[in-house]
């Protein structure tokens, strides 16, 4: 039988927010993650995929986002919006895929991060 002196409580500061209408758990806005934490599988899936999007288009498979978003049956926004993940600086992309970053960085931040010129860009994504 457990008796109340054996309880361990434990607190986990997260919030649940919607994105893109399906529950996300986020860590609070000052998370650190330690250095040894594994990059997040979603942003390099993602990445992966706006590569090889890249590349299918620059082979000439696809003649605009259209095409392609049509034959991968994806939303032409989305496709959009994911294939500029294909034109981060190099900087950015080997800290997310070799220097184990944060999974705290976010796909969003990433596709807004494109915007900016090359040099600018690990500064908006890592701070």
């Amino acid at each position: 039988m457990t008796q109340a002196s054996d309880t361990i409580r434990v607190l986990i500061p997260l919030k649940v927010r919607k994105k893109n209408g399906r529950p996300k758990l986020l860590p609070p806005v000052d998370y650190r993650p330690s250095e040894d934490r594994a990059p997040d599988p979603h942003v390099l899936r993602a990445i992966g995929r706006a590569w090889s999007w890249r590349r299918r288009m620059e082979a000439g498979e696809f003649a605009t986002v259209h095409d392609l978003a049509k034959a991968v049956g994806l939303a032409e926004r989305h496709v959009s919006r994911q294939l500029r993940l294909a034109y981060l600086s190099p900087t950015v992309l080997k800290r997310l895929t070799c220097g184990r970053e944060s999974p705290a960085v976010s796909l969003m931040s990433l596709v807004e991060a494109t915007a900016a010129p090359w040099p600018e860009q690990a500064k908006q994504v890592f701070g």
